[in-house]
């Protein structure tokens, strides 16, 4: 397989423009595209986008035109868009193509992998970082890392062809000894974190200090252990303790995804977090009070939008 040139990013939030922001510095503009629809694509070129306060002149695409597939798609929409991001993209999606998802969550590789090939796509966990959008303006900071793997008896042929890009770019990542434990622990850190700050209203200052939002956020990811216990994943306290320890670093005045969802009135991936647990904790006769109290709070909160 020849090395990957081109990339192209679907979903332009708080990550997606933050990638965009990194693979444009590294490549020039030319070799990444930022996909969308034609509608959405004339609006992003209307707009503009602002990263750490500079406008950034991104290689704006409608996919539709395109006809060559990319080396790199990575998809950064919101679960709810997944289905027809996949569908706007599966023409750029060639025989030596790999895909990859900083989607929260544990199904956006399946879900890819039913589309594209499970040989086609590297597992993925973007984590360590701190990136919030408000409008068209984007501030990120640190930039974190991609956390990569490939299941259990899978060709790492695609995965090693990607670290050796990333490699050669300066681009930070990560290979964890089994992905799938991996993603599970980013999803303990996910169902803690996002929904407490939604639910609290709260950066990440409030979750720094002691307090309900701050043991309602640790509670939501024991429970998280429990029900990853129950499906053979093996997660412990040492993976809370771990995560709450990569939260306490990221700055006071951060927010994670939910929070700036909640901000806006948009809906929220709670049925990603709670939603999951809550479903798998029946499943296996295992009681989640604060998962049960927080899928109800973000129910009534976005009912009042």
């Amino acid at each position: 397989m020849r090395p990957i040139q081109t990339v192209g990013i679907i979903g332009l939030g708080a990550l997606g423009a933050m990638y965009a922001d990194l693979f444009t510095q590294a490549l020039g503009r030319e070799r990444v595209l930022v996909l969308a629809d034609r509608g959405r694509t004339e609006r992003y070129r209307r707009e503009g986008t602002l990263c750490n306060g500079r406008l950034r002149d991104f290689r704006y695409v409608d996919a539709g035109e395109l006809a060559e597939p990319v080396d790199l798609l990575l998809f950064a929409v919101k679960f709810g868009g997944l289905e027809g991001a996949v569908e706007t993209c599966r023409h750029l999606v060639g025989p030596d193509t790999v895909v990859i998802s900083v989607l929260n969550g544990i199904s956006s590789e399946e879900i890819l992998g039913a589309a594209y090939g499970p040989e086609k796509v590297v597992w993925c966990v973007a984590q360590k970082m701190s990136a919030k959008k408000e409008g068209n303006a984007v501030t990120y900071g640190p930039s974190g890392e991609l956390a990569l793997g490939v299941p259990a008896g899978m060709d790492d042929a695609p995965l090693r062809r990607l670290t050796a890009f990333f490699d050669r770019i300066g681009f930070a990542y990560s290979l964890p000894a089994d992905i799938r434990v991996h993603q599970w622990s980013k999803l303990l850190c996910n169902t803690g974190c996002n929904q407490a700050a939604m639910v609290f209203q709260c950066d990440y200052s409030l979750l720094h200090r002691p307090g309900r939002a701050r043991d309602t956020m640790i509670g939501a990811m024991r429970e998280v252990a429990a029900v990853a216990n129950a499906e053979g994943v093996p997660l412990s306290e040492r993976d809370v303790t771990e995560w709450v320890g990569i939260i306490d670093a990221l700055p006071d005045d951060g927010e994670p995804s939910m929070r700036q969802d909640s901000k806006q009135h948009r809906k929220s991936e709670v049925e990603l977090f709670a939603g999951t647990i809550r479903r798998l904790a029946k499943k296996h006769g295992i009681p989640v009070p604060v998962n049960d109290w927080l899928y109800d709070q973000v129910q009534q909160m976005e009912a009042a939008y």
